[in-house]
C-alpha cells in the first residue's frame, strides 16, 4: 500500500488548472471567490498528498 501512496499526485489537468489560477494571482492579484476557494481546495489537496507520501516514505524507511 505505500509504494502505491508514494506514486500519488495531481492529474495533468488538476495541475494546470491550479497552475493557472496561481499564475492569474500572481499576474494580476484577481480571482473570482470561486476561483479563489477552487484554488484554496486544490492547495488543500496537494499539501494532504504530500504529508500522505511523506507519512509512506517515513514507514517504508522504517523496516
Amino acid at each position: 500500500m505505500f509504494p502505491k501512496l508514494l506514486r500519488l499526485k495531481f492529474s495533468p489537468a488538476l495541475d494546470q488548472r491550479l497552475t493557472e489560477l496561481l499564475d492569474r494571482q500572481d499576474r494580476d492579484g484577481k480571482l473570482s471567490a470561486q476561483e479563489r476557494r477552487e484554488a484554496e481546495a486544490l492547495v488543500e489537496v496537494a499539501e494532504f498528498c504530500t504529508l500522505l507520501k511523506l507519512t509512506a516514505a517515513n514507514s517504508i524507511g522504517r523496516k
